[in-house]
């Protein structure tokens, strides 16, 4: 019988929805000042100041949430992430598989799933494990093999060297509407359409011009998703799990019981 295996790869999936919009010159970057506004320069050119901008980024807080393709509850991701590593958040795995609650500094990873999360497993191994937890948090190492799909979505430095390390690509059409607000915020939305998929991402018009929000709708198969960043820069809370709600042991030990 196998242990529980918490798999989430959403950090780099944002990453490639990031790349759709931020790579490639279908329009050509052409020269820009510096202090040029952002909504007076092209796509491409917008484009390339908001992955630079994000690239730089210290730390952020990164949601995600997608679309079920059988109706049921999504997919989502809602972390504190830095290039350290360190983060906190939640992760909804999506239907009936319930969510998540992580915490991770430096090499240590603590994990409480709900009670859906035990219902969705092997029901003996589940209702075991679940007793044994008493609601509390599963401390272990990041490097576990169950925990380090879930722990990887804290890696904001692979995230950032995916889209640094990006290769070049023509696809779609990359177009730039009118300048807008988000949230009350000032934002250029820039939108890239490729096979029937439409990927609109929302690029801060006043200060560093990081992505604030992107929409994904469309495609085949179809994938609606919304990627949001903000919190730029803003550190990690650094308060862990109180021994008292941890469970000091790791997955394997757990088994064993």
């Amino acid at each position: 019988m196998t242990g529980p295996h918490i798999g989430m790869s959403a950090t780099v999936w944002a990453a490639t929805v990031v790349l759709g919009l931020t790579s490639g010159g279908v329009l050509g970057a052409g020269t820009a000042r510096a202090d040029d506004p952002i909504d007076t320069l092209s796509a491409q050119q917008i484009a390339d100041r908001s992955s630079d901008a994000l690239r730089g980024a210290r730390s952020m807080h990164l949601s995600t949430r997608t679309a079920s393709a059988d109706g049921s509850a999504p997919t989502t991701l809602d972390l504190i992430v830095d290039r350290a590593g360190n983060c906190t958040g939640s992760v909804g795995l999506g239907g009936k598989q319930g969510s998540v609650r992580i915490v991770k500094r430096g090499d240590t990873v603590w994990v409480r799933p709900d009670a859906q999360f035990w219902k969705s497993r092997d029901s003996r191994v589940g209702s075991a494990l679940a007793a044994i937890l008493a609601g509390r948090y599963m401390k272990g190492s990041a490097s576990d093999p169950r925990l380090s799909s879930l722990s990887g979505a804290c890696d904001l430095a692979t995230f950032q060297k995916v889209v640094s390390e990006n290769a070049k690509s023509d696809k779609g059409t990359l177009t730039k509407g009118e300048k807008t607000t988000l949230a009350g915020a000032p934002v250029v939305p820039l939108v890239r359409t490729w096979h029937g998929q439409k990927v609109t991402m929302y690029v801060a018009a006043t200060g560093k011009p990081y992505p604030l929000r992107i929409d994904v709708t469309g495609g085949s198969p179809k994938a609606d998703a919304t990627v949001g960043f903000s919190a730029f820069d803003k550190p990690v809370p650094t308060t862990t799990p109180p021994p008292d709600e941890t469970v000091g042991i790791n997955v394997q030990e757990i088994r064993a019981t």
